[in-house]
């Protein structure tokens, strides 16, 4: 793994003495590693955060310290894994501080490439009003055009629709040709690659021509925005001058090529994530988003949340030694594993 070294910021300095101005006691109320992440401010930032190490928390402090130095709160974007997630973390910043920080513009990739897209649909070839299709009806229209085209008949083995989307869904996803991800996950299926490939050409184009979107044409199509249409590019990253992604581990590499189009004007981007976890691999996430932050950012500054507020040492030595060798450790002689 990457070892990650700390880099100075040109123009940027830590925080040892807190500006006197400013009505929450930083200092006194965040750790030194917490005390750093929060009030780092410009420039790239990425904060390794382990569990219990209150990545939270610093989010949160953030967003209020942030609103107090008077950045306007709707240039602010804190972008999470879950509606839920977000609307906690400003409503926590707003009773911290005051009702400002509930402009923060806090919500999804998902539900942000929405945002966007409804305003500017029709640079792609889409009606303003396109329909979202989610996971379930995204594979029944893969599995009409399955049936139109006669690909489930007895006689053969083709993938099943729920299988057919997650082959789609990845190549979206993790931006790998379909012949790879069969190749990878599915080589029973290797076979019938020429069919399979007509049928996703076939299915977006009937998304195209009825004006549907699925979840993953929100984030391809908010790519292909910003990497096409440089003034709506210039209007985001004008407008969003400080961006915050949780979970970052958990992206996957559309949604780091999004974070690198929104944040190439100003460059301050701060995205949260812990090293030695990844929940959503289904959905194409990837850990290389974190190892190469520094690639994409070479001048990035890295920080470490290491005190834990849950387990005892103990234990946290354990899980790092588990997580040093890669492995668990077997199960005792009769028990299941």
């Amino acid at each position: 793994m990457k070892k990650f070294t700390l880099k100075p910021l040109p123009g940027d300095h830590l925080h040892l003495v807190q500006p006197h101005h400013l009505r929450i006691d930083y200092r006194k109320e965040l750790n030194d590693a917490q005390y750093e992440a929060a009030t780092s401010v410009n420039g790239p930032h990425l904060i390794i955060a382990g569990a219990g190490t209150g990545k939270t928390r610093t989010i949160v402090y953030r967003v209020a310290y942030l609103v107090e130095l008077g950045v306007k709160p709707d240039a602010v974007l804190l972008l999470t894994f879950t509606r839920k997630a977000a609307q906690e973390m400003l409503r926590k910043a707003s009773m911290l501080l005051d009702s400002r920080c509930e402009q923060v513009s806090g919500g999804t990739f998902h539900s942000f490439a929405n945002s966007v897209l409804r305003r500017h649909a029709g640079l792609l070839g889409y009606e303003a009003n396109y329909t979202i299709l989610d996971q379930t009806d995204a594979e029944d229209v893969v599995n009409l055009l399955r049936t139109r085209l006669k690909l489930d008949t007895r006689e053969r083995r083709f993938p099943r629709k729920e299988t057919l989307f997650d082959i789609f869904s990845r190549a979206v996803n993790t931006l790998v040709p379909v012949p790879e991800i069969l190749a990878a996950d599915y080589p029973q299926y290797l076979e019938q690659l020429t069919d399979i490939r007509m049928l996703q050409e076939i299915y977006v184009r009937y998304k195209r021509e009825h004006n549907l979107m699925d979840y993953d044409d929100l984030l391809l199509n908010l790519a292909r925005l910003l990497k096409e249409h440089e003034p709506v590019r210039l209007t985001l990253s004008d407008r969003y001058k400080y961006l915050m992604v949780d979970e970052y581990q958990d992206t996957n590499r559309m949604q780091s090529e999004i974070v690198r189009q929104l944040a190439m004007k100003y460059r301050n981007v701060m995205v949260v994530g812990d090293d030695a976890q990844c929940i959503y691999s289904f959905r194409g996430s990837t850990i290389e988003n974190i190892l190469s932050f520094g690639d994409q950012f070479p001048d990035c500054r890295v920080i470490k949340l290491e005190e834990n507020f849950r387990s005892t040492q103990p234990i946290l030595n354990l899980a790092n030694e588990i997580l040093r060798r890669g492995t668990l450790p077997a199960p005792p002689e009769g028990e299941a594993g």
